[in-house]
């Protein structure tokens, strides 16, 4: 029989806590032909950029871009920033030019299929045209990609997936092992 005592840890009062996103980076991707060529204002690059800097992040200012390879681009661009998250609004329906996750996806190191689900999910509590949405999400080495859909509404439905799961989805990507 062993002498040595088993240390248990005073239980600790404090709420626990991770997730905290302070001082990340994180950029933001329009995807839309017009409002690149100042047809229309983009409107979701705000409530993404308003979304970020309340939960902590310093935003990149949005990138408005033409649908298509410009998209890419423009994602590629960010990425050699390093930043903890990049997201993407518009480009993800079944228009010709609609090809915002055929450009995501070749830059994923990883597929974390359970947010889009979540994502399409939460949509299709609104609206059945949140089904048609190809986005896909996941990870580029640190950094957390995701594809929104082009509406405001779509983008807030997404953005509501991620409150819960954003501050320790990054604390994941950087290696942390918090549960």
């Amino acid at each position: 029989m062993s002498t040595e005592s088993t240390y248990l840890p005073e239980p600790n009062t404090e709420p626990h806590t991770h997730g905290e996103v302070q001082g990340r980076k994180a950029g933001v991707v329009i995807a839309s032909t017009r409002a690149a060529a100042g047809i229309y204002e983009d409107e979701t690059g705000p409530v993404i950029i308003d979304w970020l800097t309340e939960h902590g992040f310093e935003a990149y200012p949005a990138m408005v871009v033409p649908d298509g390879e410009p998209v890419g681009a423009a994602i590629r661009a960010l990425l050699t920033q390093h930043p903890a998250v990049v997201i993407t609004s518009g480009g993800t329906g079944l228009s010709p030019d609609d090809r915002t996750p055929d450009v995501t996806l070749p830059l994923l190191d990883r597929e974390i299929p359970g947010i889009m689900e979540a994502i399409r999910r939460e949509g299709a509590a609104k609206t059945p045209l949140a089904a048609l949405s190809r986005g896909h999400a996941g990870a580029h080495g640190g950094t957390f990609i995701v594809n929104l859909p082009g509406s405001p509404k779509g983008v807030m439905d997404g953005l509501s997936v991620l409150d819960p799961l954003i501050g320790h989805l990054c604390d994941q990507l950087e290696g942390g092992h918090g549960h």
